[in-house]
């Protein structure tokens, strides 16, 4: 246990921030949301199904549902490689470090329009899962 708390900080200053770009994402949908449809939609049950339409709120929304995809894998990876004793400086936590960076670069990407480089930087928050996998099970 002395490891673990040696160990955890740069871990868990990862997932404080990685839970803050989640109510990022989180927000950034709903106020794109609220501005294209209202106050009151916002604030009512959305029993009526409408989705916004407009470009910025979809693709808001698309990719905060594409970041909480991946974002379950990777606190599972990140307490893992904690608690197994990952070393600060190996791959657990370069990984997670791979994904959280690659994760805020999307966004903007996916905001933007930008087809190819977008799924590129996608795939290097794959890599980064990848070698917290890998730190996981050395």
């Amino acid at each position: 246990m002395e490891t673990l708390g040696v160990t955890a900080t740069p871990y868990m200053t990862l997932l404080a921030l990685s839970v803050i770009l989640l109510v990022f994402h989180v927000l950034l949908q709903g106020m794109l949301s609220t501005r294209e449809l209202g106050s009151q939609w916002n604030a009512g049950p959305r029993d009526e199904g409408i989705e916004p339409k407009g470009r910025y709120a979809g693709r808001a929304g698309r990719a905060s549902k594409n970041f909480q995809e991946t974002y379950p894998a990777f606190v599972g990876l990140l307490l893992g490689v904690t608690f197994a004793g990952d070393d600060a400086s190996s791959w657990g936590l370069i990984g997670g470090w791979i994904w959280f960076v690659a994760r805020i670069v999307y966004l903007p990407l996916y905001l933007a329009g930008i087809p190819y480089f977008r799924s590129f930087v996608w795939l290097i928050s794959m890599v980064g899962l990848l070698a917290m996998i890998i730190a996981l099970l050395r």
